[in-house]
């Protein structure tokens, strides 16, 4: 009940005669685009039945006050031109120097937003309190680590003796000696063992036979300062 009871104050009463007439009229100059009866009764929220606005608006057009177009079965209506006020220069000039302002305020506005809009994806990239305080928080931590390696040499402690030292220069060079021989005699083997495959069919070959070749970090270590000629720990640190 309750329902039905809003239902019926939230209709729109019907208006009639000259009211409706005047309404539908001064709807259409408001607007001054072309409309069906439809759209009119409509947009006044049935104020104006249908059928009733269909009636008065071809009244209007045989009065001159409306413009009555046919598109195939379609009939529009529209404001006739010739009984709209001309505009005043002083008013047209108005309201070219309120558009101009508007213009002018829109583009400022633009400029205040594009500012904005960096300023907030600087805040968002920006780490939060609590992200701060994790990465100060690793700082320190690989601060005081970086101090406790330190510390022996600050205080004067050997880290390694000299026979440690000519030891490690020793075991260094017999290794990688190795590692060249070792290499050259597998290269030599292969290289007879595959001469009549093709680059793929050995590539194959060394895998289904598990082969590993040096890696690119072994050629890193062949080139660097370790494995230069005359370059071996004991020698850099004499």
């Amino acid at each position: 009940m309750a329902s039905k009871a809003k239902q019926a104050e939230a209709k729109v009463p019907i208006i009639k005669g000259k009211e409706a007439e005047d309404m539908v009229l001064d709807y259409i100059r408001r607007m001054n685009r072309p409309f069906g009866a439809v759209d009119v009764s409509a947009n006044l929220k049935g104020a104006v039945p249908k059928a009733a606005t269909q009636k008065i608006m071809v009244a209007l057009a045989e009065k001159g006050d409306l413009v009555q177009k046919t598109y195939g079965k379609t009939t529009f209506f529209v404001v006739n031109q010739a009984n709209l006020e001309d505009m005043p220069s002083e008013k047209l000039a108005a309201l070219e120097a309120e558009v101009k302002r508007i213009d002018e305020e829109n583009k400022s506005l633009g400029a205040e937003v594009k500012s904005t809009g960096a300023q907030l994806a600087r805040l968002k990239s920006t780490p939060t309190d609590k992200e701060l305080v994790v990465e100060v928080k690793k700082a320190a931590d690989a601060v005081q680590k970086a101090r406790s390696h330190l510390d022996p040499l600050r205080a004067g402690t050997p880290l390694i003796s000299q026979e440690e030292s000519a030891q490690l220069d020793a075991d260094c060079t017999r290794w990688r000696n190795e590692w060249v021989r070792r290499r050259k005699i597998f290269n030599t083997f292969w290289s007879l063992a595959t001469d009549a495959l093709t680059p793929q069919q050995a590539t194959e070959l060394g895998e289904d036979l598990g082969i590993e070749l040096d890696t690119p970090e072994h050629g890193t270590l062949e080139r660097g300062v370790l494995c230069a000629a005359g370059s071996v720990l004991g020698k850099r640190r004499r």
